[in-house]
């Protein structure tokens, strides 16, 4: 097999097992065993399929067996963890996948002999470090050198627990060494952590998800936080197996029913969703902010060249004019939606600095998930002796992920001393506004530091997984954003809680309306909602045009609060989409008795008369706008087409002139053709059609759809069936 194959056979083995056709699911897995030929998976996999078949002749026999269920869920959970096994060990032979490749040459290019060797080594650099802290007697140079020589380590600490297949006591053992509450090393738990998560992310262990659920209950948030990042990807990854592992299941009970928990479960649901935005905020910045600033940017040097900047008394004061540049262009408008996503929490730095990821500090896989250290070498020159003050401030604030401090400092490692030290003053302001800020929020959210490490370390997986140069060989944990409400963890978490409304809502408020209705429809089911909730799931099926399911809706919440002009508005809407124009009139009716005299209201009666056939009716609606508001377009058009399809060809020849004298569309053209063929104006008629077809980029066959919508109004003001052939052929020949 190849790794396609693997992959696609793996595949099915899972999908026949979790909808319980197991037979199948055995002779998929057979595949994987005769391809493999390793006698203990061979010896596994017979044992198992031996005690499926007698549980099935148990049942055959009629024998009973209260313990059926928990067998067969059991089988089910050890076929689960063989076939994820037999993938590794295939993979790990056949695949030329990054992670697979990093597999086989690890044990050749790791810098030590032993694991405990490894963690002495590491535990060293903090004891002379704690040493030369306290005595200052070690010299710079030779710290120096221990330092470079733990950092060589941290990579291979994070690689230990990121490629190991099975975990076995030596790991284990390194794991509680490094994991003990007295251990300094800060950068080797947060990495182990990391390396744990995409461990799990690569293949399901139950002992290593112990080992996940273990670090979210540790007291350092740095490591909290981290894990319960890790563990909300890796439970919904899994999602369709976990309740087969009961001590999974144990643990996320004890950890819902603490409230600490709770809020924070939430927070990092609603952070992960939250990333969606972050593709939006970047494809706005690349599509419409930067170029529209690469235009007008000579216009702002030309405005700026103009000015004679060296007057003293001058110097400082900027020109009105370069905002009304910004104003007239709309970036301002723009900048100012990104300032506001900033405030809400959004992440709106992936696109600046997904152009900082090429320098070779990003080379090496583990640095994707280092906590910021200011003492690490690749930066550390930035902030020794006065350094210190500044930018140590600016990169402390909460608003970059670590990844991105990172690459900030390499590039200001990069800049020439002078450029730099001017760097270093224009930062003085803004690092002591980003500390005022950091304290106000600690002191109104008492959580927002663990809101904090949370979604900057999502913000770093994010970056690693859409930026890292073999991030495509990679499965995607953010490909699964939408679908953490539907997750085993999320169900269990929302069983006693609001969690479920609050991730509801935030779906709604952020359009991602398919995920709003399916659990707007379970919170339905369990309680009485109100009317503004009825309104809310009425909108998100209008939004995904469901429009009966969205009529329903708004009925029901116009039934718990009669007469709420919004509502009436939106029943009247979906009877109109859904061609219920005696509902739709009635209910507009109704809205223009709660607020009368409203023009949108009006067109709308108008637009109901007229599709009832009601003509004159309708008329009357439009003439009385028209006296309203003249020279409205909108009215005017209305009016036109009224006459037109009611056979009042004059009157509509006139109001359609008034169009065409204005700012026509390709419509009005199209309109304007057509009372111009119902009165035998066939010259003026192709005319006016033909600057119709210009208008709409000579698109023949939408023309000729228009035509053909239009074509019973235009038999019934007078034009024959055989004249539309020759009609259309004389335009064809006019237009080419």
């Amino acid at each position: 097999m190849n790794s396609s194959q693997i992959h696609t056979t793996f595949k099915l083995a899972l999908n026949f097992l979790a909808a319980g056709k197991l037979k199948y699911t055995f002779d998929k897995t057979k595949l994987l065993v005769d391809e493999l030929q390793w006698g203990e998976f061979t010896d596994r996999f017979e044992d198992l399929q031996g005690n499926y078949r007698l549980l099935l002749q148990y049942y055959i026999n009629g024998t009973e067996d209260p313990e059926r269920k928990t067998v067969y869920n059991r089988i089910i959970a050890r076929l689960f963890i063989l076939i994820s096994n037999l993938r590794e060990e295939l993979l790990l032979r056949n695949s030329s996948n990054f992670e697979y490749t990093q597999k086989r040459y690890f044990p050749h290019k790791q810098h030590f002999t032993t694991l405990s060797s490894l963690f002495d080594s590491v535990q060293y650099f903090h004891a002379q470090t704690a040493i030369y802290n306290e005595s200052e007697n070690i010299s710079v140079n030779e710290l120096r050198n221990i330092r470079l020589n733990y950092e060589n380590l941290l990579p291979d600490i994070f690689s230990v627990f990121w490629l190991s297949t099975q975990f076995k006591a030596e790991e284990k053992a390194l794991f509680q060494q490094i994991m003990k509450i007295d251990y300094a090393g800060l950068p080797e738990k947060s990495l182990t952590v990391s390396a744990l998560t995409l461990n799990l992310w690569r293949m399901f262990d139950e002992q290593k998800l112990m080992l996940l659920f273990d670090c979210c209950q540790v007291n350092n948030q740095q490591i909290k936080q981290r894990a319960l990042v890790g563990l909300c990807f890796v439970l919904a990854k899994y999602n369709r197996f976990l309740p087969y592992f009961p001590a999974v299941r144990n643990r996320l009970v004890l950890l819902a029913d603490d409230n600490h928990y709770l809020e924070n479960f939430r927070n990092i649901i609603i952070q992960i969703i939250a990333t969606l935005e972050t593709e939006k905020i970047s494809k706005k910045l690349r599509e419409e902010i930067l170029p529209e600033i690469m235009k007008i940017s000579p216009l702002l040097k030309d405005k700026m060249d103009a000015e004679n900047l060296l007057k003293s008394d001058e110097w400082e004061e900027g020109n009105p004019e370069w905002q009304d540049i910004l104003e007239k262009s709309g970036i301002s408008d723009k900048l100012k939606e990104l300032t506001d996503l900033q405030m809400e929490g959004a992440d709106v730095y992936m696109s600046t600095f997904s152009m900082l990821k090429s320098f070779s500090f990003f080379n090496v896989l583990s640095n994707w998930f280092l906590p910021f250290d200011t003492g690490f070498s690749a930066i550390n020159e930035l902030f020794e002796k006065e350094d210190k003050s500044v930018l140590s401030a600016f990169v402390g604030n909460n608003i970059m992920c670590n990844s991105d401090k990172y690459s900030f400092c390499l590039s200001v490692i990069q800049m020439p001393v002078k450029q730099r030290n001017n760097l270093k003053h224009s930062f003085k302001a803004e690092s002591d506004q980003l500390e005022e800020i950091a304290n106000d929020e600690a002191l109104l959210t008492p959580d927002i530091t663990a809101k904090n490490i949370s979604k900057q370390y999502i913000q770093d997986l994010f970056r690693f997984f859409k930026l890292h140069p073999q991030h495509a060989e990679f499965s995607d944990m953010f490909a699964s954003s939408l679908f953490m409400h539907k997750s085993y963890l999320f169900d269990i978490l929302a069983s006693n809680s609001d969690l479920k409304s609050s991730i509801a809502e935030y779906y709604f408020i952020k359009g991602h309306y398919n995920q709003a209705i399916e659990l707007f429809d379970e919170l339905i089911a369990a309680s009485e909602p109100s009317a503004a909730f009825y309104q809310k799931i009425g909108f998100s099926y209008q939004q995904t045009s469901q429009i009966s399911k969205a009529l329903d809706a708004y009925l029901k919440a116009d039934m718990i609060h009669p007469d709420d002009l919004w509502t009436i508005r939106k029943i009247a809407l979906c009877y109109r989409l859904s061609g219920n124009f005696e509902k739709a009139l009635s209910y507009y009716q109704h809205v223009d008795f709660l607020k009368p005299e409203q023009q949108n209201t009006a067109l709308q009666i108008g637009q109901c008369f007229m599709q009832l056939g009601k003509y004159k009716d309708a008329l009357n609606v439009y003439y009385k706008l028209d006296a309203e508001n003249e020279g409205n377009i909108r009215v005017l058009k209305a009016i036109s087409w009224c006459a037109f399809i009611s056979g009042n060809l004059v009157q509509a020849a006139y109001y359609s002139g008034k169009l065409i004298e204005n700012i026509p569309d390709a419509l009005d053209f199209i309109h304007a053709g057509h009372i111009a063929w119902c009165q035998k104006k066939i010259v003026k008629a192709i005319e006016l059609y033909q600057q119709g077809l210009q208008l709409m980029g000579s698109n023949l066959e939408g023309f000729v759809n228009i035509l053909n919508e239009d074509k019973k109004h235009l038999l019934i003001n007078g034009v024959g069936d055989d004249e539309f052939h020759l009609f259309l052929d004389e335009l064809l020949y006019k237009t080419s």
